[in-house]
């Protein structure tokens, strides 16, 4: 079972994937699936932040900064993006995890 994701986890990209910029979004290739997965504007923003390990608070912060949306929308929408791309192999995400404490 995968570790639940809390905002003091920490996010980064794979070195298994390659990704380019396509006017404002994003198309990530999977190398070991050879799987193409597309990001919107708000996805894009997050991706550009991963090629450092970065924690989920950062992330929420820094979209915050840049798009109009509730920190509730934003943590649950947030999780689910995080979530899969853990699934399809684009990111790894570890870190404390504490009970409560879910970014969704």
């Amino acid at each position: 079972m995968e570790e639940p994701i809390s905002r003091e986890s920490v996010v980064v990209a794979t070195e298994r994937q390659i990704s380019a910029d396509l006017e404002g979004e994003v198309v990530i290739l999977n190398f070991d699936e050879g799987v193409y997965y597309g990001l919107d504007k708000v996805g894009a923003h997050v991706w550009d932040r991963l090629s450092d390990p970065v924690s989920v608070n950062e992330l929420i912060e820094h979209v915050q900064a840049e798009f109009d949306v509730s920190a509730e929308q934003l943590q649950a929408d947030l999780s689910g993006l995080l979530r899969d791309m853990r699934e399809a192999g684009l990111v790894e995400i570890s870190g404390p995890s504490r009970a409560g404490d879910e970014a969704a």
